[in-house]
């Protein structure tokens, strides 16, 4: 608040009321009008709402925010015991073009005033829908998420609040807490995530990654290369299946998508080594990267004889041991499109 805006507040009440007497001849007679109701009506809380809503919404009409938030703010604090003194700062807050403003007097509301309800909408809850979308505070966003939950359930939709909650937990590296929020995300199938159709699929995969051992990894991609190659140059099924992924290995065709339901059915794959003579490429494929990589086989005793290996590095900082290994994630059938 400036200088002269403060000594403003100073003057008498007419005075104080020509500060905000501003617009067009036609808005500065009814801002007049409602002042002069405001001193006649000011002791009746119900009509004083009303009153207090009507001027700052006249102020903004005219232009003129700043004396909005002058009007409502300098109310509050000379009248520190009026019941709607929290919805008065949501008003402010929700007129601040400056964020760091407006995430003040959402917390300065939740912190310091009781909750209430105008027009069948809670303050306190609407102040803490509008800080998730302005903090990047990641830790303040996690206490804002389980104030939702504790205190309006019934306002929000859970299953996304648990995923984004997950989500916030695992840029804290609070990864327990992360998949404990994953699990209840995935108690509501119902909920959808905007952007992310696939959502329930990927993050039970992560929860069963989670609770796996992840002792089939090997750090390095040559290694795991060549030990499969050994397998199947043996024939030796024990270790084939022992570097096959425990968790979400997908066996497809190249049209299929990972997330197809017919993608990870379970066949014997030691009964098609038995009795075949499978052989493998030198070398990985062209299109291998530093992400993932495909070894070329043939020769399996199938109607589709040509099936590439996949191979791709884990990215699970939850565990910095397997962290950036490689795993053997999967087959595709047939030759590469």
């Amino acid at each position: 608040m400036t200088a002269a805006v403060v000594g403003l507040l100073f003057f008498s009440c007419s005075t104080v009321d020509d500060y905000y007497i501003v617009g067009s001849p036609e808005q500065q007679q009814e801002l007049r009008e409602l002042f002069d109701i405001l001193n006649r009506n000011g002791d009746d809380e119900a009509a004083r709402v009303i009153l207090l809503e009507h001027i700052a919404g006249h102020l903004l009409e005219a232009g003129y925010p700043e004396r909005m938030r002058v009007f409502l703010t300098t109310h509050v604090e000379t009248n520190p015991h009026d019941p709607y003194n929290a919805y008065y700062l949501l008003l402010v807050a929700r007129n601040y073009n400056s964020d760091g403003m407006a995430k003040h007097y959402y917390q300065r509301i939740l912190a310091n005033y009781s909750d209430l309800s105008v027009r069948g909408t809670s303050v306190h809850y609407s102040a803490l829908t509008e800080l998730l979308r302005l903090t990047d505070d990641s830790s303040l966003r996690i206490h804002y998420y389980q104030d939702l939950l504790e205190r309006f359930r019934d306002k929000i939709d859970i299953g996304s609040t648990y995923y984004y909650m997950a989500k916030t937990h695992e840029e804290l590296g609070e990864w327990d807490d992360a998949f404990a929020a994953y699990r209840r995300f995935l108690n509501y199938p119902e909920t959808r995530i905007l952007g992310f159709p696939e959502a329930h699929r990927h993050v039970r995969d992560r929860v069963n990654f989670y609770d796996s051992s992840r002792n089939w990894t090997m750090e390095s991609l040559e290694t795991l290369v060549n030990t499969l190659k050994g397998a199947i140059w043996r024939q030796d099924v024990r270790t084939l299946l022992r570097y096959k992924s425990q968790e979400n290995f997908f066996a497809m065709s190249w049209e299929q998508e990972e997330y197809d339901p017919n993608s990870q059915i379970a066949f014997n794959i030691g009964s098609f080594l038995l009795r075949s003579r499978v052989r493998y490429s030198a070398d990985l494929e062209m299109n291998s990267n530093a992400r993932e990589a495909y070894l070329r086989t043939w020769g399996w005793s199938h109607r589709i004889r040509t099936w590439y290996l996949y191979f791709r590095r884990v990215d699970f900082p939850a565990d910095p041991e397997i962290h950036g290994n490689w795993e053997w994630a999967g087959i595709y059938f047939g030759e590469a499109m």
